[in-house]
């Protein structure tokens, strides 16, 4: 099987960067050199730097993707979804690159993005750069656990990771990243029981509640989708907290072998079910950005980067 990328299904890490560039030159065979370069500048920081658990990921847009390698595309390569119902939303803000770098170091981070921009600069835009940490134990801003309904161990590679359905593409994943604002003064002025109410979970150990306590508006309620046959739907999040004093949100990072158990989530969140009940979580958030990628395999990128 493909290798895939180290970054996929990495381990939780205290640092992140996150690079979205828009291309503007049409020498699309450089540009396929240089993402392969990206992953020699990873491994040669994850080996200077082995206790900073350096990991990166590289991915290509969905609407960029055939530009940059005509011919064969992703079987279920398909633009973000985007969903809008009343005031909740979830806009569509399409990018031809994204480049997500973990360590346990600041500095790391840093020092890897620059030369990935140095490496970009002369071809490609840099439209937006994010810097994620990790916040306590590993929550959200709103005090509330992040990620721990995530797969674990093997079974990380069975939700994120492309199989055999798609031979040409397998170790790739579908990537769908949104970047959410918070409104934490309002937040703030709930109590943790009315918090956790929206949430679905416990605060301090983050359990969800018993299906005869929960609502079907909590946040945990509207992400847990049931796919044609029954089976619950899952993805892999590297979701992390970003933001100064006067914003703050969540980087969301989500990847699957398919675009459709994405779609299926947001589509539960914002629409809701037929009731009417949606997740009240987005009433104190909103999704400002939006985009679906694909991060091939190791083997793809480094074989079209000849």
């Amino acid at each position: 099987m493909s290798q895939p990328q180290k970054g996929i299904c990495a381990e939780p890490n205290l640092h992140a960067l996150y690079l979205l560039f828009n291309v503007v030159d049409e020498d699309t065979a450089q540009l396929r050199i240089k993402l392969a370069k990206m992953l020699d500048i990873f491994d040669h920081y994850d080996q200077e730097h082995y206790e900073a658990m350096v990991t990166g990921v590289v991915a290509i847009g969905s609407n960029y993707w055939l530009e940059l390698y005509p011919g064969l595309i992703p079987l279920e390569l398909a633009p973000f979804p985007d969903i809008h119902c009343e005031d909740r939303q979830a806009p569509a803000v399409p990018c031809d690159l994204f480049v997500q770098i973990r360590a346990d170091r600041a500095d790391v981070c840093h020092a890897v993005g620059s030369e990935i921009y140095d490496l970009l600069k002369d071809q490609a835009e840099l439209v937006e750069q994010v810097k994620g940490f990790r916040y306590l134990e590993g929550r959200d801003l709103t005090g509330f656990m992040e990620g721990s309904d995530n797969p674990r161990g093997m079974k990380k590679l069975a939700v994120a990771i492309v199989g055999d359905e798609d031979t040409d593409f397998a170790g790739g994943s579908y990537l769908h990243i949104q970047r959410y604002r918070h409104d934490l003064d309002r937040w703030n002025l709930l109590n943790i029981a009315q918090q956790e109410v929206i949430m679905g979970r416990t605060r301090e150990e983050g359990v969800p509640f018993a299906s005869e306590d929960d609502c079907s508006s909590s946040h945990y309620q509207r992400c847990r989708v049931l796919d044609e046959q029954g089976n619950p739907v899952q993805i892999l999040t590297q979701n992390m907290p970003y933001g100064d004093m006067q914003s703050q949100g969540l980087f969301t990072v989500s990847c699957s072998r398919s675009p459709k158990a994405f779609s299926r989530i947001l589509q539960s969140r914002i629409l809701g079910d037929r009731l009417g009940n949606y997740d009240k979580l987005l009433d104190y958030t909103k999704a400002e950005t939006g985009a679906a990628f694909f991060a091939p395999s190791i083997q793809f990128l480094k074989r079209n980067g000849v």
